[in-house]
């Protein structure tokens, strides 16, 4: 082992360092004779030491740009409703034979399918205004009657006010419908030549048209997914579930709480499947729970 050099240290008297002089507390540690003569090869001023600086692995979302180069994706929780996927599966298989007044008097049911697109959309969104507060089969009469008399905008306007009345009544609030219906039409006619707007801004802005109604319309009329339609079953069960995270008092509120965390691809589906479940099954008296695949999952059941 080699011996190690002992080098003494004196301390200037002046009590400022001169010029070529160093104050006591730069003067550096002592070394090995050859970490010196290294250190010495390197530089012919005194360096002090370094730390190695440690690296920090921090989490955050990545841009475009920087995905795919290793960065690691920030990872946000999201709430889910426990047992939704059994329940779920449950619900698909109680309403595996589509026997529910929905699936055979929807609105997808109620327009003329032999019809021009634009009056075949138009006719979508006059069934949509309509089912309001109407049962299925009462409003796919009200269309039936409204057909025959060739149904479109046109034909609308040249209708007096009585004789509409007379052919959607009894939907529910027919005489106010009777009135959204002639307004609505007007706009349709003088703003999209009878047809009916692509996006949901533009149809809530229409008389009586409400925001399950314009989902509806923009899956059914032009095929785009925009939201979930919620009406009162799909309310009723979402909150009998507990498939919102807190209990919801209208169905505009459930649906923002449904649309952040159900997943996109389930949109289309859920308000039929919980239509149908709602007037077969989860009625909104006296569910029929004893029948119900789902009555030991479900916190509402667990209740009664």
């Amino acid at each position: 082992m080699p011996a190690l050099g002992v080098r003494t240290v004196t301390r200037s008297r002046s009590l400022a360092p001169g010029p070529g002089t160093r104050g006591a507390r730069d003067e550096p540690a002592p070394q090995r004779r050859g970490e010196a003569a290294a250190e010495g090869r390197k530089s012919h001023s005194p360096m002090k030491r370094q730390r190695k600086a440690q690296r920090v692995h921090v989490g955050y979302e990545a841009s475009d740009s920087e995905k795919g180069e290793g960065a690691e994706p920030l990872k946000v929780p999201v709430w889910e409703p426990q047992n939704w996927q059994q329940q779920l599966a449950n619900i698909r298989a109680m309403r595996s034979k589509k026997d529910a007044p929905v699936d055979q008097l929807g609105a997808e049911h109620c327009y003329d399918p032999s019809a021009p697109p634009k009056v075949r959309r138009y006719q979508v969104l006059l069934s949509l205004m309509l089912s309001s507060q109407t049962r299925d089969q009462v409003t796919a009469g009200a269309m039936q009657r409204l057909r025959a008399r060739g149904l479109s905008a046109d034909t609308i306007l040249q209708m007096d006010d009585d004789t509409l009345g007379e052919l959607i009544y009894p939907v529910g609030f027919w005489r106010s419908k009777v009135k959204y219906i002639k307004q609505t039409s007007a706009i349709l006619q003088q703003r999209y030549a009878g047809d009916i707007p692509a996006s949901v801004a533009e149809l809530v802005a229409l008389p009586g048209v409400g925001p399950k109604m314009a989902h509806l319309a923009m899956a059914v009329a032009w095929g785009t997914v925009s939201g979930i339609a919620v009406d009162t079953h799909v309310h009723r069960i979402a909150n009998r579930l507990k498939w919102t995270k807190k209990t919801t008092k209208s169905p505009e509120a459930t649906r923002v709480a449904l649309e952040e965390w159900l997943p996109r691809g389930l949109w289309s589906e859920i308000n039929g499947l919980l239509v149908g479940f709602g007037q077969q099954t989860c009625l909104p008296a006296r569910p029929r729970c004893h029948t119900c695949l789902n009555q030991t999952l479900c916190p509402a059941a667990q209740g009664l």
